[in-house]
């Protein structure tokens, strides 16, 4: 296993405890475990954020930008369904 795969599990375990946490707050019980599950949350969003930004730094991971009119067509889609 090569530094890339390595870095691309963990993203994605990453991203999976995110989403743990993120139900964890969403149903929790009491103001103390929904707060500790959001904080838990805010501490692996900014780690998957770091580990993200180490790999889009070494060309391992890309993006591709939205054209413009299809953002617009969403932005229209949806604006009109919110009114």
């Amino acid at each position: 296993m090569d530094d890339r795969n390595l870095m691309e599990n963990i993203l994605l375990l990453e991203k999976g405890v995110c989403d743990l946490f993120m139900h964890g707050a969403i149903e929790s019980s009491s103001k103390d475990v929904h707060q500790a599950f959001s904080s838990s949350l805010n501490s692996s969003l900014n780690m998957q954020s770091q580990i993200y930004d180490k790999m889009k730094n070494r060309g391992w991971y890309t993006t591709d930008n939205a054209e413009q009119q299809k953002m617009d067509s969403l932005r229209m889609k949806y604006s009109r369904s919110a009114g």
